[in-house]
């Protein structure tokens, strides 16, 4: 314990000295509400030892799923290992910025708050003996024109999967996300266009689960930053056309036990792991059940129920691409390589909740050996979001995941945003009913 509170202290230290260094007159602490939207709120250098010790006070209750009135009173403590500076802020002063921990006044760890809710669930990894790396493909499209009711998005261009398109739109957008990325030591594998007219993806490199959803954080917001930018607008909508696939956010996970990795077995078939099959094992097990966390909106079921690659029903497979879980062999018989693919969660997501549900799922199968068996009449994923509510809604191991208050929040929302949805009248139905009935 002394030495990882040296640790954080030597990391505090890093943090104060770079602020006076580098004239950095604001830090912004950042954190997540539970639907997945990024908090903020900035603070002058001179408060922040305070910030360390104390926390910074806030009220719980204007956040969505934080807190009820009666118990509102919160405090946001930044995370000085999450420190960096930020690219875009580059003249005197500067500004940085920092993910926080949220924690009731006692100093209890908040149990709304999502980045406690994928650590409580990461703690029960390591006690099994294993650190979680996750690696996800971020997909998102670029238009030419802002939102607004009633106008249809514009792409910035008509390319297509890997097309090299003209250096003044996707390319060198990408060019632009990356470099500001790496400045902020969010590390990049590659990018390319996506297979859809004005659809970007860029994939994240590999690093351990919490760190991984902090950078996917980090990504839509530097992502949205540069596309303002260049007079464009980012969108991590699941799917925004009804003839073009969606975007989704194919996650890579394995676990590691010290330095080897638990799924690589140079003798198992696709040279998986029993803990690997098991893992896989209890995905699919519970796949029905999460899917209103890694795919928590109306719109994303237009992309499970809309063909292409996007996942439908619940499998595994080697080459398939529309399974809901592959495993990769892009550089088969190397260890550190060995991994599963969950192609089901959106870009759009909470990713502390997302990868808290499929790591739990995942766990439970190694925990409980799971057997890895091809089903021959699969089951089929939800088909809209009140159907995925109510597959949660008897979860279990959602429940314990996620915690009471978190679930029980999620179910309310989702459910008020079904009701929302299912009343409206869409286009669709005015266009082909209003002129023949």
């Amino acid at each position: 314990m002394v030495a990882m509170s040296d640790e954080i202290s030597k990391q505090e230290e890093f943090v104060l000295r770079t602020l006076e260094e580098r004239n950095i007159r604001f830090v912004r602490l950042w954190f997540t509400d539970v639907l997945g939207f990024l908090k903020s709120v900035a603070i002058a250098p001179a408060e922040l030892d305070n910030a360390f010790a104390e926390g910074i006070g806030f009220d719980g209750s204007a956040i969505e799923g934080f807190a009820r009135e009666s118990e509102s009173d919160m405090l946001a403590k930044p995370d000085a290992a999450t420190f960096t500076v930020l690219p875009w802020r580059t003249q005197s002063p500067g500004a940085g910025r920092m993910f926080c921990d949220i924690t009731m006044p006692d100093g209890t760890p908040s149990s709304a708050d999502p980045r406690n809710v994928l650590k409580k669930v990461l703690r029960k990894a390591a006690d099994m003996g294993y650190t979680c790396y996750t690696h996800p493909e971020m997909e998102f499209f670029l238009f030419k024109n802002a939102p607004e009711a009633g106008v249809v998005p514009i792409p910035v261009d008509s390319g297509g999967y890997f097309d090299q398109t003209p250096s003044a739109v996707g390319h060198d957008f990408r060019r632009q996300a990356i470099t500001m990325l790496e400045a902020m030591g969010v590390s990049v594998e590659f990018s390319h266009h996506e297979g859809a007219p004005g659809q970007q993806e860029i994939d994240l490199r590999y690093a351990d689960a919490l760190s991984t959803a902090d950078n996917i954080m980090t990504f839509r917001h530097v992502v949205k930053e540069v596309a303002l930018d260049q007079g464009f607008h980012a969108s991590f909508m699941p799917k925004p056309f009804t003839d073009h696939p969606g975007s989704g956010m194919h996650t890579h996970f394995s676990l590691f036990k010290g330095e080897a990795n638990a799924f690589y077995d140079e003798k198992g078939d696709l040279g998986l792991s029993d803990v690997g099959r098991s893992f896989i094992a209890g995905i699919l097990k519970h796949a029905r059940e999460f899917t209103a966390i890694t795919n928590q909106w109306v719109n994303s079921y237009k992309r499970l129920s809309g063909g292409g690659e996007a996942p439908a029903f619940v499998t595994w497979g080697h080459n398939d691409r529309s399974s809901l879980v592959r495993v990769p062999s892009y550089k088969p018989k190397k260890e550190n390589s060995t991994r599963v693919e969950v192609r089901s969660p959106d870009s759009a997501c909470n990713p502390y909740l997302a990868f808290a549900v499929i790591i739990a799922a995942g766990l439970e199968g190694v925990e409980k050996k799971y057997k890895l068996e091809n089903s021959a009449v699969p089951e089929k994923l939800p088909t809209s979001l009140d159907e995925a509510i109510s597959a949660m809604e008897s979860s279990t191991l959602v429940r314990d995941a996620l915690g009471a208050d978190v679930f029980e929040y999620v179910l309310r929302n989702k459910k008020a945003e079904w009701a929302e949805y299912r009343r409206q009248v869409s286009a669709y139905e005015l266009d082909r009913y209003l002129p023949v009935l």
